[in-house]
């Protein structure tokens, strides 16, 4: 079918939750996908932080194939042996003791918001629910995970909201100690902000909410969603700043493609559950772990983490000779290849005249350009990219 066909299609079946650009991908292969009528792209979205190792990589191909004619599904009322072995490897390259599987972000939050808050009132009784996110965040589309998420826009038409939530300014924490009360049980945060624009904040800040988190006694809850699995240079993001969280989320590129989530705690955090407390009738199934588990190995054992950390440096300074030549670029800012270049002006036709020049990026915030390409993109790459998108910044600049 071509993209028209496709397009109609979708408009007269699907609901409409998703501003959609019009074409319709069918096919994809490392650092590019075709759309339905032929055309390549350049793929420097990779499925929103989904395809870090790539599309379509072999061993991740692979591994799917061959449980798939095993055993695609079984409840989680039994051990599950590709499950045990994701377990294993997380726990063994983290912080964790113990893993929790689900089926998205959005779970893998509500999972940490109920987990938090069930260890507080064992530890600390009743009157400790309450926990802190940051200002233009994002954790999920869940109600409560909705409310957790510090960007209003997202919260309207939905009210009433869960209690039990309260917001500071990200990157403040003189501001974050001023919110923090006596029903505080833990502070959420992500080490980088990815949907309210790649904010990155100070090393001093994460110093100091470390401490703050051990003099206040409560949970730290890091959301890796987008930042995790090697997409900042480091395996997990916490590990840029010298974090020891007590829980930590993680789904997105953990999969490869394949949708999983994954609460992770230490063992005094994770032990406040109980069977019956929590359940995801999909959630670790032997085809979504033994994906992972791929996915895992090729970032562990391909250097893909390293790498991430040298094409990052190298794209992000292509980046600021970039805003050197085109002052509507304000500022260049992110780790590893999460990147972002936030403009003076929206951002959507600069997203759309890059789609038509074969470059796939996209717009958060108004006006902030998000890049997120696979963790095996390659310097040629990059250098395409940065030729497109000098091309339509110079086009745009004119207008």
């Amino acid at each position: 079918m071509t993209n028209q066909e496709q397009v109609e299609q979708g408009r007269h079946y699907v609901m409409n939750t998703y501003g959609r650009l019009p074409i319709a991908l069918v096919r994809g292969l490392g650092a590019r996908v075709w759309d339905g009528d032929g055309k390549e792209y350049l793929d420097f979205l990779s499925g929103l932080a989904v395809n870090s190792v790539g599309h379509c990589h072999p061993k991740v191909v692979k591994a799917i194939q061959e449980q798939a004619a095993k055993l695609l599904h079984v409840s989680n009322l039994y051990w599950i042996e590709p499950q045990n072995k994701l377990a294993q490897m997380l726990v063994e390259n983290s912080f964790a003791d113990k893993v929790f599987f689900c089926n998205s972000g959005a779970e893998a939050n509500e999972g940490a918001i109920k987990l938090a808050r069930k260890y507080a009132k064992k530890r600390w009784g009743e009157e400790k629910y309450e926990i802190i996110t940051m200002e233009h965040s994002f954790h999920g589309r869940t109600l409560a995970a909705l409310t957790a998420t510090g960007q209003p826009k997202y919260q309207e038409g939905f009210a009433p909201l869960p209690a039990g939530f309260r917001y500071a300014p990200f990157g403040d924490l003189e501001a974050l100690q001023k919110v923090m009360g006596p029903q505080t049980c833990a502070i959420m945060i992500e080490p980088v902000q990815g949907e309210g624009g790649v904010n990155v904040a100070e090393r001093s800040y994460w110093e100091g909410l470390a401490q703050l988190v051990k003099e206040k006694d409560v949970l730290l809850i890091v959301d890796e969603v987008q930042s995790g699995m090697g997409r900042t240079g480091k395996l997990f993001a916490y590990e840029n700043y010298g974090l020891k969280p007590h829980i930590m989320t993680l789904a997105k590129a953990l999969g490869g493609g394949t949708p999983i989530g994954a609460l992770l705690a230490s063992d005094e955090v994770a032990d406040a559950f109980s069977p019956g407390d929590h359940a995801s009738t999909f959630g670790g199934n032997p085809l979504v772990t033994a994906a992972a588990l791929a996915v895992m190995e090729v970032l562990l054992q391909d250097g893909l983490v390293k790498h991430c950390q040298t094409m990052g440096a190298y794209f992000q300074e292509e980046l600021k000779k970039l805003a050197t030549r085109h002052s509507m670029i304000v500022e260049v800012r992110g780790l590893g290849l999460m990147l972002a270049c936030q403009l003076n002006r929206e951002g959507a036709s600069i997203v759309s005249s890059c789609l038509q020049k074969g470059l796939i990026i996209n717009c958060t915030a108004g006006n902030v350009l998000r890049f997120l390409p696979p963790l095996t993109i390659q310097s040629q790459d990059i250098d395409q990219a940065i030729t497109i998108l000098d091309e339509v910044l110079t086009e745009a600049g004119k207008g």
